[in-house]
């Protein structure tokens, strides 16, 4: 449940750090970092509900058929 918004703040992070940093490399593009983010951020939402769901029980249950 934490893993999601951790995954997020440090992608942040070192966005943050690369942009800000002098270099020729790719890396240090804002371009690739905005496509990173904006694609993982979804999976950490969805990683976020699913903790939640998890913490709350809703999988122990029977499986039904």
């Amino acid at each position: 449940m934490l893993l999601g918004p951790a995954a997020i703040i440090f992608l942040l992070i070192g966005a943050f750090q690369n942009i800000d940093a002098h270099g020729s490399h790719d890396i240090n593009k804002p371009l690739p970092w905005v496509i990173i983010i904006a694609i993982f951020t979804p999976v950490a939402i969805g990683l976020t509900i699913f903790g939640w769901y998890a913490w709350k029980g809703e999988y122990d249950g029977e499986i039904k058929t």
